[in-house]
């Protein structure tokens, strides 16, 4: 098997894990959306520490001491994937998996809008169109709601700030979840022990099965991680851009399917100009691709005829249009 096709295999399992996890956390009923975030912050840190003695990997600790910033930006990433996850649960367990599904599905055009009003990209044509269809979608489904749709637009907005940071740290997958969930550990165990003490935990109170899956839930936020990131070095960004709407799309199945929740003539309206938009933008990444390939390909058929060409112009990919 070519590294390529297991690189594949990794993504479309993480996203598959990722698109079920609604059933998991509905299995954690009856404890509140911050119980169950507390245990899954607490046990991750159990998980990756024993993956990281394993592995024998504790050296990055003291490039992290010695680097304020990169604490910094931790602490900020560890806020916002904490902010993340306590929605989702939230959303989940209020029987509102649709919207979350909704929330994924527009991640990617808030990624976009960050990248021009953060990073100072120019977009594409057609990426402003797709943010434009995408905003129309908000609309309707804000007229439909009779409310923002505030669930899915917090998980796009944490989630993709949240990646636009660990973009810009760049640490290994279960090394950044060791560091995020050890900053949110504080405050979860204080909660934890708070909630203990005013006899309002569920856990240990329940089942047994229900305390094995509080348990196994670090297990489960950081296997799909660990397999991502296996995706992430060896998929193409344009692989893994279309992978990323597996999960939603199990979502939302399971929202409607599994759960029956409502999807009225004008939430549909809705979800389908969120699709258009992702049509749009996921057509365009593969054409700039494609482009982008094909000029690289020439320049090095140049470049082996007449080395001068590698300083009179650099492979690069094409700029914004």
């Amino acid at each position: 098997m070519s590294d390529e096709r297991r690189g594949y295999l990794y993504g479309l399992a993480a996203y598959v894990m990722w698109g079920f996890f609604p059933i998991y956390f509905k299995h954690l009923q009856p404890a509140s959306a911050l119980e169950i975030l507390a245990h899954r912050v607490v046990w991750s840190v159990v998980f990756v520490s024993l993956l990281l003695a394993a592995l024998r990997n504790w050296r990055f600790l003291g490039r992290l001491l010695r680097t304020p910033r990169l604490i910094g930006g931790i602490a900020i990433a560890a806020v916002l994937i904490g902010v993340n996850w306590a929605t989702y649960i939230y959303g989940v367990n209020t029987d509102r998996v649709v919207e979350t599904a909704l929330g994924y599905f527009i991640t990617p055009l808030v990624v976009v809008l960050l990248g021009v009003t953060v990073q100072g990209e120019r977009l594409r044509a057609w990426q402003w169109a797709a943010v434009g269809v995408g905003a129309v979608a908000v609309a309707v489904l804000t007229i439909d709601y009779g409310r923002l749709p505030y669930i899915a637009l917090i998980l796009a907005a944490s989630f993709g700030t949240y990646s636009l940071i660990k973009k810009r740290l760049s640490l290994p997958p279960a090394e950044g979840l060791f560091v995020e969930s050890s900053v949110l550990a504080i405050p979860a165990l204080f909660y934890l022990a708070w909630l203990n003490v005013a006899g309002d935990a569920q856990f240990g109170h329940v089942s047994a099965g229900h305390t094995v899956l509080m348990v196994l839930s670090g297990l489960a936020t950081a296997v799909p991680l660990l397999l991502f990131a296996g995706a992430a070095n060896r998929v193409p960004m344009v692989g893994i851009g279309i992978l990323q709407y597996v999960a939603p799309i199990l979502q939302l199945a399971v929202g409607l399917l599994i759960y029956h929740e409502p999807m009225p003539r004008a939430r549909l309206a809705g979800f389908a100009l969120v699709w258009i938009a992702l049509i749009i933008f996921t057509v365009d990444a593969l054409r700039n691709s494609s482009r982008n390939k094909l000029r690289n390909h020439s320049l090095n058929k140049r470049m082996a005829t007449d080395p001068a060409a590698a300083t009179a112009e650099p492979i690069a990919t094409l700029p914004p249009r």
